[in-house]
């Protein structure tokens, strides 16, 4: 059966202003900023904003500022249809859609055209070449951004920073969602907004997995079904860790090895894995403490991240 039918609006101003409308009259407002081609991951975090507050925005958009001139922009998958009913799906539903065509257009500059629906087979380019539309403020959180993904991906970072820096200016929420499979971006999040006094609560919702185990991404529809059966090996890997550290091996360059092996063993390739301390990031060598297993792997073309708390 159909459900809620949610505002969709495009234009900044015009969700500027429906927010402070609504928060005129008494409501709250929860955020869950997601690039689309939703799944139950992105949904689950709807249904956590709604513990929070009474009022739900949902942002869709394909930030170009996290994506280096290198990485394929284009091809990142898109749904609009799609990702409204499934929203209308959720009890209770959400309130407002934000789908901008482009955050960083400021009307000075024909560069720029974020990949969407309504492009119609225009070029498309990251804000981070050479003449990006005229955007040159950028927001970094310098410590944790710079180990796991921030290593293979050193502008990555900076342009979700950003991006959500933005989102947050426009939408004014009173929380915001993050999904904890992105670790280290929810951990970089809840600092900024510590850093710069974002008057914003920031949850991390816990991951939500495939039956066999893989953690839902929208990157897993490019998987091949022989990749996709390959990459069932990183949640084996992390599994097995956590397993073997409640037994009593608190070794972590171990744990990192087996790991590691087990990817490799199953065709992956291992980007990183490494056991950091939960909120500084920090790599530890023996787990005395709250340690966070983080790992990203190579299944053909497809780059993968998955995460498991250790909490002994």
């Amino acid at each position: 059966m159909a459900g809620k039918e949610p505002v969709i609006i495009t234009d900044k101003e015009e969700m500027r202003k429906w927010t402070r409308t609504m928060r005129s009259k008494n409501h709250t407002i929860g955020f869950v900023p997601t690039m689309g081609y939703l799944h139950d991951g992105h949904l689950s975090l709807v249904q956590e904003a709604q513990k929070h507050t009474d009022l739900i925005v949902v942002s869709i958009y394909v930030n170009p500022g996290q994506f280096s001139p290198n990485e394929d922009l284009s091809t990142y998958p898109s749904d609009f249809q799609g990702d409204i009913q499934k929203l209308k799906s959720v009890a209770n539903g959400v309130d407002v859609v934000f789908h901008p065509k482009n955050l960083y257009d400021y009307g000075n500059s024909e560069m720029g055209l974020i990949r969407s629906a309504e492009n119609e087979g225009l070029k498309v380019v990251s804000c981070v070449e050479d003449k990006g539309m005229g955007h040159e403020t950028w927001v970094r959180v310098e410590n944790l951004e710079k180990g796991l993904c921030g290593k293979s991906r050193p502008v990555f970072f900076r342009g979700v920073a950003t991006i959500v820096t933005k989102l947050f200016n426009i939408v004014e929420p009173d929380v915001a969602v993050f999904g904890k499979k992105d670790y280290q971006q929810w951990r970089i999040i809840q600092r900024m907004v510590r850093d710069l006094d974002f008057g914003i609560k920031v949850i991390g919702s816990d991951i939500v997995r495939e039956h066999d185990g893989l953690a839902m991404s929208s990157r897993n529809v490019k998987l091949s079904p022989a990749d996709r059966q390959k990459a069932l090996s990183i949640s084996r890997a992390l599994s097995k860790a956590k397993v073997e550290s409640e037994k009593g091996q608190v070794n972590c360059g171990e744990l990192i090895n087996s790991a590691i092996q087990t990817i490799d063993e199953a065709g992956g390739r291992v980007d990183y894995a490494e056991i950091v301390e939960q909120e500084s990031l920090e790599p530890v060598e023996t787990i005395k403490r709250p340690v966070v297993f983080c790992v990203a792997a190579w299944f053909g073309k497809v780059r993968l991240v998955d995460n498991m708390e250790i909490n002994i």
